[in-house]
């Protein structure tokens, strides 16, 4: 079969597309023939590598899975060849104390499809049969996998992880991104006010379109300034900030006292030095969450199928021009999810 995939670690020079070992279903495995494939951040740290990822080469990536199971493997019942079905990108190797109490991804044994294990940038993927949700039959592929990896991600950090209550405030840090795109979805289905902080007029009219009540363009003002003049010096109740680096200190200014400040993500770069007394003097929670449980997945993909969150499509491009896809990513220049069609 086809891939997008990389034999070191390195930039986006060490990709390659052509042909790798097609999958083989293990015991409790499918094998879906992959019919549209979302790209994340996530894919780009993962062919740069970090200390201690260790990865069977070659390895492609892609979290997000659209398809229809082509192959099942000994031991799965209940799915058949043919069926259309997206994959929870979440998996755990093992049940501990985290996986019995529904805390799924805080278990050490828990990996990311195209993280630790091969996953959908290619015609093909093998996964655990218990990762699977069907999907509705008059859904577009490209629209089904979209959202799966950063509606999970963004559930799990509004809704468990920084408990966001309705009449909150939330503050969103960058709009381009799957994730946040996501997160003004949810907060809003939460009946929380949202604002967001994005670059030039036409990420904030996207930004507006999905329902963000105040729209601040950080290319015409200082947004840490502004968030305390529209709230009257008060701030936030939560900030999502998946930049990192570049904007953490922004956000313990602009957080409310009490406030929460929750992080799924640092695209601009892990280490970030922070003024400690904002912490204790605002009484601040720094909140990390990453992806949630099978049961938030049907949680998502349920208020996907009815409507209620949507997903937001920057581009598709045929698998065969992934590379140029995965340099679009990393240039910045979206706004939602791309995707890979095989």
């Amino acid at each position: 079969m086809k891939a997008v995939f990389f034999e070191t670690h390195g930039e986006i020079d060490v990709l390659r597309y052509g042909s790798v070992p097609d999958p083989v279903p293990a015991g409790g495995q499918v094998v879906v023939r992959v019919r549209a494939c979302a790209l994340n951040y996530l894919d780009i740290w993962v062919r740069r590598g970090w200390p201690g990822l260790k990865l069977e080469m070659p390895h492609w990536c892609g979290a997000d899975v659209a398809g229809e199971i082509a192959a099942v493997g000994p031991g799965v019942s209940g799915w058949a060849v043919g069926q259309r079905v997206v994959v929870d990108p979440g998996m755990n190797r093992f049940d501990d104390e985290f996986t019995r109490r529904g805390a799924a991804s805080v278990s050490p044994g828990y990996c990311v499809l195209g993280e630790h294990v091969r996953g959908g940038a290619a015609e093909y993927v093998a996964v655990p049969a218990a990762n699977l949700a069907a999907m509705p039959a008059a859904l577009d592929f490209t629209a089904a996998a979209a959202p799966l990896l950063v509606g999970l991600t963004a559930w799990r950090m509004l809704i468990h992880r920084a408990g966001l209550k309705p009449s909150e405030t939330v503050l969103v840090v960058g709009a381009g991104g799957g994730v946040n795109s996501m997160a003004i979805q949810v907060a809003k289905l939460a009946g929380a006010t949202v604002w967001v902080v994005t670059d030039g007029a036409e990420k904030s009219a996207k930004a507006a379109q999905l329902g963000a009540d105040q729209v601040i363009d950080r290319s015409q003002t200082d947004w840490v300034r502004e968030v305390l003049k529209t709230t009257g010096k008060r701030g936030v109740d939560v900030v999502v900030d998946n930049v990192g680096r570049a904007t953490l200190a922004g956000s313990m200014q602009a957080v409310a006292r009490g406030g929460r400040i929750v992080i799924v993500g640092n695209t601009s770069g892990p280490k970030a030095e922070i003024d400690i007394r904002f912490i204790f003097g605002k009484q601040i929670s720094l909140i990390g969450s990453t992806m949630g449980n099978h049961q938030d997945f049907l949680t998502v993909t349920d208020l996907l199928w009815k409507g209620k969150l949507r997903p937001v499509i920057d581009r598709a491009f045929p698998l065969a021009e992934g590379i140029e896809a995965y340099r679009r990513m990393e240039a910045g220049g979206h706004f939602g999810k791309m995707i890979l069609q095989p």
